[in-house]
């Protein structure tokens, strides 16, 4: 049986679409409904840079008060091969900083919205600059819903607004 979990269960937000990683801040989301939230960043580099990504918090989703995380969240990344698309387990950690290679490169960060304390509950990505214009980053949020009967009902909106 096919696993229905995605997207019945998860509901996507767009963070961004793909721009040059310049310095990159990703639309902040709100996580006040939200049970846990999976932030999928996709890199395709031309040429070989690191892609140091941090997650911000804030007290609403303009941005106010916005500092990085403080406590170590579960991450995943993965350099995109032809003979490989694993991802693996990093040392949870508030930030990473992809390999220094071209291609496509693909980084996950787990965010319990507990995590954040009771001051925040809007989060971004944030990626400093490559420096090579060539460089692309993509941002998506995966929402598990606090109460899955209203993924059928929800809109993008109820992440977006406070």
């Amino acid at each position: 049986m096919a696993n229905s979990f995605m997207p019945q269960g998860l509901f996507p937000v767009n963070g961004n679409a793909p721009v040059i990683t310049a310095g990159t801040t990703s639309d902040y989301v709100s996580l006040k409904n939200v049970q846990m939230c999976w932030v999928v960043c996709h890199f395709a580099n031309a040429t070989a840079a690191t892609d140091a990504t941090t997650i911000e918090m804030a007290t609403d989703v303009a941005g106010t008060g916005s500092t990085p995380i403080t406590n170590a969240v579960p991450i995943w990344y993965g350099v995109v091969t032809a003979a490989s698309t694993q991802l693996a387990a990093i040392t949870p950690a508030v930030s990473y900083t992809t390999a220094d290679v071209t291609g496509n490169k693909i980084m996950i960060f787990q965010i319990d919205p507990a995590s954040l304390g009771t001051s925040y509950d809007c989060i971004c990505v944030k990626v400093a600059n490559s420096g090579h214009a060539t460089n692309y980053v993509s941002v998506m949020f995966w929402m598990l819903p606090r109460y899955q009967s209203k993924v059928s009902s929800m809109s993008a909106t109820e992440f977006i607004v406070d």
